[in-house]
């Protein structure tokens, strides 16, 4: 906890940082796979909580729990497991190919976290390591499906190949938005290695609230992730938590 001190009366506040059971993801780091190591269908087939789909490919993704390597910065940030998507050899580019992501998180979960998730003043921070083969900027998007739709899309910037990158996003509440206290799903958290011009908008506005159309899944992203053969995708270290800071990934066993 760090102390701040008031020096106009003398008053102390804490600013208390890494409380325990603060991650609103369950399995972030990666390192349960009670599904299998490798697989080329599609839903849950490897990680445990993290499903990924495809559609309209020439040859399979494989997806699967990977290594991280060690003296690289999500290593020495405590992670050992990611999440991996192999591109198969795709010989074409349609409207409607896309692979994709998808972390869904329980209503009543956000409804009790203490997020005042209506007020554009409370905020909640989602952050997480990337790794790409191919250097170019991926959409990511949170839709929030109670009620009526809303939708908050976001970039990973332009991704240096090879490399992991800590990508952070605070996102406010909004009026819009209602999360029921239900065990149905609150959050969508879509993650998209590629996605075609079916599900995209061409100078998509980032980093705001608006509400859900299908043609919002991500902004219209560079092709040459999906015209690679055997490009990787990697994500680990996906951790939500009430506030506007993003703490230390808060580690646990796989007990």
């Amino acid at each position: 906890a760090a102390i701040t001190v008031n020096n106009t009366d003398g008053t102390c506040t804490a600013n208390i940082t890494n409380k325990p059971n603060r991650n609103l993801i369950i399995n972030g780091s990666c390192i349960v796979a009670q599904y299998g190591s490798s697989s080329t269908s599609n839903g849950y087939q490897t990680v445990d909580r993290i499903s990924c789909s495809h559609y309209g490919t020439n040859e399979s993704p494989t997806r699967s729990q990977s290594d991280v390597a060690s003296g690289t910065p999500a290593y020495e940030a405590g992670f050992r497991k990611a999440f991996k998507v192999t591109n198969g050899n795709q010989t074409a580019t349609d409207a409607g190919d896309h692979i994709q992501i998808d972390y869904f998180i329980e209503s009543q979960d956000l409804a009790q976290s203490g997020w005042n998730y209506t007020s554009s003043s409370s905020y909640i921070t989602l952050s997480f390591w990337i790794k790409s083969s191919v250097g170019i900027a991926f959409p990511f998007t949170w839709r929030a499906p109670n009620g009526s739709a809303q939708v908050y899309n976001m970039s990973t910037g332009t991704l240096t190949a090879n490399t992991w990158t800590k990508v952070t996003k605070t996102i406010p509440g909004y009026s819009n938005l209602t999360i029921n206290n239900d065990n149905d799903k609150g959050a969508r958290l879509m993650f998209f290695p590629y996605v075609g011009t079916t599900y995209t908008t061409n100078g998509l506005t980032l980093d705001t609230w608006s509400a859900w159309a299908n043609a919002k899944h991500g902004f219209e992203q560079a092709t040459n992730w999906w015209t690679t053969d055997d490009a990787t995708f990697e994500i680990t270290g996906l951790q939500l938590e009430v506030g506007s800071v993003a703490t230390d990934f808060e580690h646990r066993s796989f007990g």
